[in-house]
């Protein structure tokens, strides 16, 4: 009874119940849309922007003098225990007695042949036990001899350089074979078109007689008739304290620069003294076209050029920046026409040397033969369009950016920062020549980038010369109306015959 009273007391509240509403079905999410692939070349759309750049940091310099009056450069780098030693010497190529174009090279090549009673065998091996071996080298206004060494090595290496320099052996045998050398060496470059071409271009721009008018590794002509008595005056007459400097940098301090100078330098003796800046070259308007003739050749090379300035000059760094604008780099006017427009060469360029007396401004390209006289009016062209197209902002702060970037690779080792101490010391720069050189280049105004560009990249002051085939250029270039062409034999090079030399 239980049992059935309580069923029907279930089904009687079932039944009074209220039937509850129905629930309506869920709406379903939304599906994802798969999210779209990522362009892997979309970052090319916009052009990265430039990090900031790093902070120009220039070596310092220090210097001392000597009771004998030998110059002491130093410049500290304690990074690595490495030290370059070396002399420069304040006279060059230069110095060169008018008919004895080499001199200077030969003599100061003489110098590491054999010193301080060693043979040149035993002067090399006594390098190598250092695990070094002396570089030289000779330019227009001094010499440069040194090695780089460990720190713990400084000591014996100077020894040796002292050696090196104050008592050469001057060897007869050893001169004969020096200079033998070297005459080889000038008669194989007579091959080259662009060695030909530098010794008629510093002839067109300085003249025979000029101190810069040779070439600082002279000629066959002048090398044959060089002899060891020339080598022993030239030594006597321009090696010595007064005319010298001690250069040492990296892993050194000031006071160990100047008491290893006292110990291998102190009681050396001499009467040279630094010679007279050579004189302003005249820089008269083009009269003729300076032709070396080399029949049969496939690429014509052109040097296009003047006196330019010396160093200190106030224009320096405004034709420094001009020069770079017109083809001092990649981008610049002349390596853009001749080369990616016209396809006439693989490359053009442009520089300024100043020097310790004035410098050339040179423009060169070696140029296809078939082409010779259309590049060369592209050169002409190009020279007048400085006044018609003036610099722009833009050529002109790329080419203040470039040079300005480009002097710590000047100082990237201690061997580059030796013989950049040197050059101020051939020079007769200030020890802050380099800080002067920077903010000469960042002040420079567009007004006197451009006024300098004018003035010096006139085309009527512009030497030409040409070096290639004599058809070709009598052809080509006889009638453009530039000058008379003026054939040259430069050490034998070879000058037309009489019957095609100056047609125009």
């Amino acid at each position: 009874m239980r049992r059935l009273f309580l069923a029907l007391s279930i089904l009687t509240l079932a039944s009074c119940a209220t039937t509850p509403a129905p629930q309506p079905e869920p709406t379903p999410a939304p599906v994802a849309e798969p999210p779209k692939a990522e362009d892997p070349q979309a970052f090319r759309a916009k052009m990265p922007t430039p990090g900031t750049p790093p902070e120009l940091v220039l070596p310092s310099f220090e210097e001392a003098k000597l009771d004998n009056g030998l110059t002491v450069l130093v410049s500290s780098r304690r990074q690595l225990p490495l030290v370059y030693v070396g002399v420069a010497f304040a006279s060059g190529g230069a110095v060169d007695p008018v008919g004895q174009g080499g001199l200077a090279e030969l003599t100061y090549k003489m110098l590491l042949e054999g010193a301080g009673g060693r043979d040149t065998i035993a002067l090399d091996n006594a390098f190598a036990d250092l695990g070094v071996s002396p570089g030289l080298s000779v330019n227009p206004d001094g010499a440069f001899v040194g090695v780089r060494v460990l720190t713990r090595n400084a000591d014996p290496a100077l020894a040796l350089l002292s050696d090196v320099v104050r008592k050469p052996t001057f060897s007869p045998k050893d001169f004969e074979r020096r200079k033998k050398q070297q005459l080889a060496d000038l008669v194989r470059n007579l091959g080259s078109p662009r060695f030909l071409a530098q010794q008629a271009y510093l002839k067109a721009v300085f003249g025979d007689a000029h101190p810069y008018g040779h070439p600082v590794g002279g000629l066959p002509a002048t090398m044959e008739k060089l002899t060891l008595q020339d080598v022993k005056r030239y030594y006597q007459k321009n090696v010595g304290p007064r005319a010298a400097a001690l250069v040492v940098v990296g892993d050194v301090t000031r006071e160990q620069a100047v008491q290893w100078a006292k110990k291998y330098f102190g009681d050396w003796k001499g009467a040279a003294v630094p010679p007279p800046v050579p004189p302003a070259p005249p820089s008269p308007p083009r009269e003729q076209l300076s032709v070396v003739y080399k029949p049969g050749l496939e690429q014509t090379f052109v040097l296009v050029g003047r006196p330019g300035l010396a160093m200190g000059h106030p224009d320096e760094y405004s034709l420094e920046l001009a020069t770079t604008v017109f083809g001092g780099f990649f981008g610049s006017r002349l390596n853009m026409n001749l080369r990616e427009a016209k396809g006439y060469t693989y490359g053009a360029g442009a520089m300024s040397d100043p020097r310790l007396g004035v410098g050339p401004l040179t423009l060169y390209s070696a140029v296809r033969a078939d082409v010779t006289g259309p590049a060369l009016s592209e050169f002409v062209r190009e020279l007048n369009d400085v006044k018609a197209r003036p610099i722009t902002s833009q050529e002109l702060e790329s080419a203040r950016e470039g040079l300005i970037r480009s002097y710590p690779g000047f100082f990237e080792t201690v061997d580059g920062l030796g013989s950049n101490v040197a050059q101020l010391f051939f020079k007769r720069r200030p020890l802050d020549e380099f800080a002067r050189q920077v903010a000469g280049l960042e002040k420079a105004t567009p007004a006197e980038v451009q006024r300098v560009a004018e003035a010096y990249l006139d085309p009527a002051a512009m030497q030409i010369v040409l070096v290639g085939d004599p058809d070709v250029i009598q052809k080509q270039v006889g009638p453009m109306n530039l000058g008379k062409l003026a054939p040259m034999d430069v050490a034998g090079a070879g000058a037309p015959a009489a019957g095609k030399a100056g047609k125009r």
